[in-house]
């Protein structure tokens, strides 16, 4: 029982490392303090250096010897990769969603797609944020859609991935309602059945937020 839950305590420091990193709150070449990190998330020194060692497997972290942990991050180059595979992954996500979606899910895109266009029309500081968590959100349930825990898990973890790259497309002007109107096309198609158009338009959507990031070649 104590090594199962000394494993889950370096799987939940892990995450919140990585999700630290992927969201911003720790940049490039920060150094990352067992220490400081200990003291904050309350645990020893030891699960945090496992974390860090998983971290350095990922390549979110470089470990220099006798000096300590510093950040890598994810380049340009990473992003505009993930996105690469992701505009074909997430087409085949859409064309497998249109055989396996049930009547649930639709009705759950439908509320999000709603919420999106009324969040919109907000003048708030925080729409771009709450529209870019319900463009996460739509993604996730394709995902689910798809019937696939394989494609589900990798497209899940780019997602996380390209998080703030996606934050800032979602934020740029007129892009929120471009996204929304494309999500609505890839939704539309999967009701109808037409599972080449959704493959399609999947593709393309994600060729746009890469031509809005200017990562397209």
């Amino acid at each position: 029982m104590m090594e199962y839950q000394d494993q889950s305590l370096r799987g939940r420091v892990f995450q919140r490392l990585r999700e630290d990193i992927l969201n911003g709150k720790y940049k490039e070449n920060d150094e990352l303090r067992e220490i400081s990190i200990g003291d904050e998330l309350g645990v020893s020194r030891t699960p945090v250096r496992e974390a860090l060692r998983q971290l350095e497997l990922e390549g979110l972290v470089r470990i220099v010897p006798n000096k300590g942990a510093y950040v890598t991050g994810i380049t340009r180059k990473d992003v505009a990769d993930i996105f690469k595979i992701r505009s074909m992954l997430e087409g085949l996500c859409a064309r497998w969603a249109t055989d396996h979606i049930t009547d649930e899910q639709i009705e759950e895109l439908e509320e999000m797609l709603l919420l999106s266009e009324f969040r919109l029309k907000k003048e708030q500081s925080s729409v771009a944020e709450q529209v870019s968590e319900l463009d996460g959100r739509f993604h996730r349930v394709l995902y689910e859609a798809s019937d696939s825990r394989i494609l589900e898990h990798v497209l899940t973890d780019f997602h996380k991935y390209v998080k703030l790259a996606r934050k800032t497309s979602v934020g740029e002007e007129h892009r929120a309602e471009k996204s929304i109107q494309e999500h609505r096309a890839i939704l539309e198609a999967i009701k109808q059945k037409d599972a080449d158009k959704a493959e399609e338009l999947a593709n393309q959507h994600i060729k746009n937020v890469m031509q809005n990031l200017h990562l397209e070649e």
